[in-house]
């Protein structure tokens, strides 16, 4: 596995086997170190110095690889603009339970038929993962998707990939270029979901779909976005890397911000007849209300 010299930029996902610090090597890592030291010798022959290792899911990879100490002011910034982002996780938060509990109630959003195949999706999805069957092959789905969503952010960002690679003990990508986005976008896009929305539109440019493609297309989204949760969820605790780069209380905020907007993006892009410009617009006056209370608070406060 290619390394550089230069501070080393691991994101992705880390198996539970990450968070074991062995005294002794196994012959599977004394195997994979020696290749990584061969690829590191082969990069230094090719001149590919400038580029950057980012690392998932690579059991016992703490053994061999510490992070860069952090700057006592970086650390801070990250936790200001932490701080400054929990209350906009709060107003959407409110928006969110306050919009869709009134739909259901009031608008019966319960009753439409694309809630109830989206639902049945996360039930599926939910029970199969608390059930443990196939967990070798989520396990890799997962850590597939996950570094597919790097690359393709990557390229977005227009970076270079060199390199990567999936097992199920982790995966990898070499590029030379990562931020903040590349880092924690595993975290919030359900790239199987996506794909599903993305290969259905694609298909119906070409053919006329009959009516039941629009139903297993929601319980495709329900149970690949309850796979994305489900196992993000089960990942963020291990010690993962990608928390680390940009520091883990930061990225948590981001991470649940970004994944709560892109749940209520979803259910309004069905929910009707809430759509996107009342959530925008309820949402806006929530946050008004919350900084109007915050100032007043503050005065009273002061005087």
């Amino acid at each position: 596995m290619a390394r550089s010299r230069k501070k080393q930029i691991r994101l992705g996902t880390m198996t539970a086997g990450g968070n074991r610090r062995r005294r002794r090597q196994t012959f599977s890592e004394a195997l994979r170190h020696a290749s990584a030291r061969a690829h590191e010798r082969t990069n230094r022959r090719l001149g590919q110095r400038d580029l950057k290792h980012v690392r998932a899911a690579i059991a016992g990879s703490a053994v061999v690889y510490e992070d860069a100490p952090t700057g006592l002011m970086t650390r801070m910034l990250r936790w200001l603009l932490g701080m400054l982002l929990l209350p906009f996780c709060w107003v959407t938060s409110w928006t969110f339970f306050s919009q869709f509990s009134d739909a259901t109630l009031d608008h019966g959003f319960w009753k439409m038929p694309a809630f109830w195949y989206f639902a049945t999706g996360v039930l599926l999805m939910t029970g199969w993962f608390f059930s443990g069957l196939l967990r070798s092959v989520f396990l890799y789905l997962y850590v597939l998707g996950h570094e597919l969503t790097h690359i393709l952010f990557i390229w977005v960002f227009r970076g270079r990939v060199s390199d990567w690679g999936v097992s199920l003990d982790g995966g990898y990508v070499t590029t030379d270029k990562s931020n903040i986005v590349i880092a924690l976008s595993p975290y919030f896009v359900p790239l199987w979901a996506a794909a599903g929305v993305l290969f259905h539109a694609m298909l119906g440019l070409f053919v006329e779909l009959p009516p039941v493609s629009d139903k297993i297309l929601f319980g495709w989204v329900g149970f690949f976005w309850a796979f994305h949760l489900l196992w993000t969820l089960w990942m963020i605790p291990r010690d993962q890397p990608d928390l680390k780069e940009n520091g883990r209380f930061l990225s948590l905020v981001i991470i649940y911000l970004a994944n709560q907007l892109l749940l209520a993006a979803l259910l309004c892009a069905v929910a009707q007849p809430l759509g996107f410009g009342e959530f925008a617009t309820v949402w806006a006056t929530n946050a008004a209300r919350f900084f109007q209370g915050t100032l007043q608070v503050l005065r009273e406060l002061q005087s």
